[in-house]
């Protein structure tokens, strides 16, 4: 199992969630044991920014990366989306101070990704494998990862509102490739309409609406087409936790359990983990066949309908 980047380069232009204007966003291949790296295309000799849980310095309503007074953010769906196809290696270069929220989901970034194709490279994938549990709480709000040979996600929300039936506040997903380009990647994220009024009172989720969000009044989802899965809310808080915990600076081998937990906590949960090397143990694997987590292979191509 090798570490894997795109194949060529790829760019596209979408609307920042907060700002309201058009971002251009480009993907561009790196070599071995680069990671991801953010660039900001808008200032002339601006330092890349490493993908790394403790240069997270902003948690509001999204994860936000801001290194050498230069910031990125809204990186969870992106980040989310790299994860899933297993890339190790890229170079992602934005236009402002955010990504572009595209439809609100992964799944847009997934497309982009598999156009670009995938490029094996001559060194073995690495993998963070979870040695014992650790979790973190805050009042009654925990994340948590035991050992696990693969990566398995188990979240729980709790929201008491009509709209989000109390039948599907909870899932549980075996990570693999298929199964987050179909039952993660297509799950948006949503906002009550009496905050998104608030926000834009202070100028904030400007490009905000219902063609890239769920949005919900004080009695119905209100967006046209309804929902995407009965339990589309807690899917795409899974969404973020596997976009979040991408931030630990490899792919996971452990089982990831959270009960109302958001951006902040995930984050606490990665720099608990790596603060003692005890928790963890970075590991290889000689063959696709041997290794816990299904991705798809180089050549794959994504089958509409």
């Amino acid at each position: 199992m090798n570490q894997r980047t795109i194949r060529t380069a790829i760019a596209v232009t979408g609307t920042g969630l907060h700002s309201g204007q058009p971002v251009d966003l480009e993907f561009h291949p790196q070599p071995i044991d680069t990671g991801i790296v953010f660039e900001r295309s808008d200032i002339a000799g601006s330092q890349p920014i490493p993908a790394s849980a403790f240069l997270v310095q902003d948690t509001m309503m999204s994860s936000n990366l801001v290194f050498g007074g230069t910031r990125v953010g809204t990186v969870e769906h992106l980040l989310s989306a790299i994860a899933g196809l297993g890339i190790d290696n890229l170079l992602v270069r934005v236009s402002a101070s955010e990504i572009p929220i595209m439809d609100g989901s992964a799944a847009p970034f997934i497309d982009l990704l598999l156009q670009a194709g995938f490029s094996e490279q001559e060194e073995l994938k690495k993998f963070l494998r979870i040695t014992r549990p650790v979790k973190v709480r805050v009042e009654d709000k925990w994340a948590e990862l035991r050992p696990y040979e693969g990566f398995e996600l188990n979240f729980e929300i709790d929201f008491d509102h009509p709209a989000i039936d109390k039948d599907f506040q909870h899932a549980q997903l075996k990570f693999s490739t298929p199964n987050f380009i179909n039952q993660l990647s297509p799950a948006r994220t949503f906002g009550f309409l009496r905050d998104i009024e608030a926000l834009r009172q202070n100028n904030l989720a400007l490009g905000g609406s219902m063609d890239n969000a769920i949005v919900i009044d004080d009695e119905h989802v209100l967006n046209a087409e309804g929902l995407r899965f009965t339990d589309e809310f807690v899917r795409h808080k899974m969404l973020d936790a596997v976009g979040d915990l991408y931030l630990i600076g490899y792919p996971i081998l452990g089982r990831f359990s959270a009960y109302k937990s958001g951006h902040a906590l995930n984050n606490l949960l990665v720099r608990e983990i790596l603060s003692d090397e005890s928790n963890f143990e970075i590991v290889t694997f000689d063959d696709n066949v041997n290794c816990p987590i299904d991705y798809l292979p180089l050549e794959y191509q994504k089958v509409e309908g």
